[in-house]
């Protein structure tokens, strides 16, 4: 099926911004603690772990460092989240969308 010239330079547009969405998304990188700092977690933008520190102190008792564990990964990737909508809104926000398709 052929597009008209002008939806088709649309389209190619579109998939340009996606792209360079996408590459701004996967610099993301955000940190995030739980238990006071206990537990540390690094993430990207693709919600890739990159590091996890522990403190010696709680590594001692399982059960709260899964839980630490589970809390700061839970809120790395709302942070990683929080800042892909920012970027997705401000690339998107200009194209004159209506309010809540983003």
């Amino acid at each position: 099926m052929k597009m008209p010239g002008n939806m088709q330079a649309m389209m190619q547009q579109a998939q340009k911004m996606q792209a360079k969405m996408q590459e701004e998304i996967a610099q993301i990188r955000v940190e995030a603690s739980a238990g006071g700092g206990m537990v540390t977690v690094k993430m990207d933008g693709n919600k890739n772990v990159l590091g996890v520190k522990i403190d010696p102190e709680v590594a001692g008792d399982v059960e709260m460092l899964q839980d630490l564990v589970m809390a700061a990964c839970n809120e790395a990737t709302k942070k990683v989240e929080e800042q892909s909508q920012k970027i997705m809104g401000g690339m998107l926000g200009g194209m004159g969308l209506p309010p809540g398709l983003l």
